[in-house]
């Protein structure tokens, strides 16, 4: 069996998606090397340092600006040997140059059915529309916002909703679920470019 692939998570609330990777593929398919917040204090920091997980935190206020914040915080995760970078509630922007260190290794989960509501408030977005199904996707960071290659998506009827929390609470499991596997997928080798669709991401092998 091949050594866990070692990767990073980049957090900035409570930290459910982190332990839910704590919780199943850290010391299977990946181990999680380090985990980064942009906010001092997050709760996920303290899930990261009750299973002996490396934490920082990198607050932009702490930097020139975010090129300065984004560079710093690649060389620590670079250090820390990370092969894949993790976006699991990470409230902050990455630039480009942050994701040239890690080329084609850096995902994210969001709280809508891309490119359906991107951005900050998609579960907002989706009641203000008038939407009935709701979802979670998983995809790969590029240089747009929520706009990269989709890795996996689930969708859940939810036709009677009205409050942001019980969107949000239902969604939760889906997001912990697609997001561990997105991981699993990725240690694996499993994910390939959409030849025919760049904005799709082909699963080659799920077992």
């Amino acid at each position: 069996m091949s050594e866990p692939l070692p990767i990073a998570v980049l957090v900035s609330g409570t930290g459910t998606n982190l332990q839910a990777l704590l919780d199943t593929v850290h010391g299977r398919e990946a181990r999680i090397a380090a985990v980064a917040s942009s906010v001092e204090g997050a709760p996920a920091l303290a899930r990261a340092q009750a299973r002996g997980v490396p934490t920082r935190v990198f607050a932009r206020a702490d930097y020139a600006g975010r090129a300065a914040r984004d560079e710093a915080l690649a060389d620590w995760l670079g250090e820390r040997g990370a092969r894949l970078v993790v976006l699991a509630g990470y409230m902050e922007l990455l630039g480009e140059p942050f994701l040239a260190r890690f080329p084609g290794a850096v995902i994210n989960v969001h709280p809508s059915l891309l490119p359906a509501f991107p951005g900050l408030g998609a579960i907002e977005q989706a009641l203000a529309y008038g939407v009935k199904v709701f979802g979670v996707t998983v995809h790969f960071v590029d240089a747009g916002v929520d706009s990269g290659p989709v890795i996996l998506q689930r969708a859940v009827e939810l036709p009677d909703a009205r409050e942001p929390g019980e969107v949000l609470a239902a969604l939760r499991a889906l997001e912990h679920e697609l997001l561990a596997r997105a991981v699993a997928l990725f240690a694996r080798g499993a994910l390939r470019a959409d030849p025919q669709n760049p904005r799709r991401t082909l699963i080659e092998a799920d077992g």
